[in-house]
């Protein structure tokens, strides 16, 4: 049984209204997303490809944004590291459903510096800190007993110290070469508004549904 279809009357997005930088124009639907209540409203796909050319994807969050890209973290060894350092190309999605919204972003990653890991480390919760340490991303692990464990290890290891973040941890950057803009429309004639990225600058075009 299909869910049933739901029709998406709201405001439409315009090229006269959007921003000449596409950074700004995710900033704010990002700012609209956070006041809409949307919960975690920096959730986002990240799609990658491995060696063999085998597409992969998971939900990750969004941890800075800017003219110079989008930020996430996680473990270099884990599956989506391993995939990046051989194919450092990756797409970003994100879906705010209840605005009707959706944003992709295609580029290139990097490694953001390791002072950029560090602070971003050290706001962590300790125990996300703590975890970060006890668990081998991706690995084949016999049983959460194992994990909780070694968790419980890290945790004496580091009693009454700062926790120091991992050298297999940190973050990536995807540097935006072309991001789309979608909303949803009456009749599913949806708005979808593209920038691309060319020598003299940011490009922005509408294309079809």
């Amino acid at each position: 049984m299909e869910p049933p279809r739901i029709e998406y009357d709201v405001d439409g997005l315009l090229e006269a209204n959007v921003a000449v930088d596409p950074s700004d124009q995710f900033a704010g639907w990002f700012q609209e997303a956070i006041e809409a209540g949307i919960p975690e409203a920096n959730m986002m796909t990240l799609a990658t490809v491995d060696v063999a050319g085998n597409p992969d994807a998971r939900v990750v969050l969004l941890k800075g944004h800017g003219p110079a890209g989008f930020v996430f973290f996680t473990n270099y060894a884990s599956g989506k590291g391993q995939q990046l350092a051989d194919r450092p190309e990756a797409t970003l999605v994100f879906l705010w459903q209840s605005l009707h919204r959706q944003v992709r972003v295609a580029g290139s990653v990097e490694r953001v510096d390791v002072a950029e890991s560090d602070r971003y480390f050290a706001s962590r919760p300790r125990g996300s800190q703590l975890a970060a340490r006890a668990s081998d991303q991706s690995e084949v692990i016999a049983s959460r007993e194992v994990l909780r464990v070694r968790y419980q290890t890290e945790e004496s290891r580091w009693a009454g110290q700062q926790v120091p973040r991992p050298e297999t941890w940190g973050g990536y950057r995807v540097i935006p070469r072309r991001i789309e803009f979608w909303q949803g429309q009456v009749n599913r004639l949806h708005d979808r508004i593209v920038y691309r990225l060319t020598e003299s600058g940011w490009v922005c075009q509408r294309l079809s549904p």
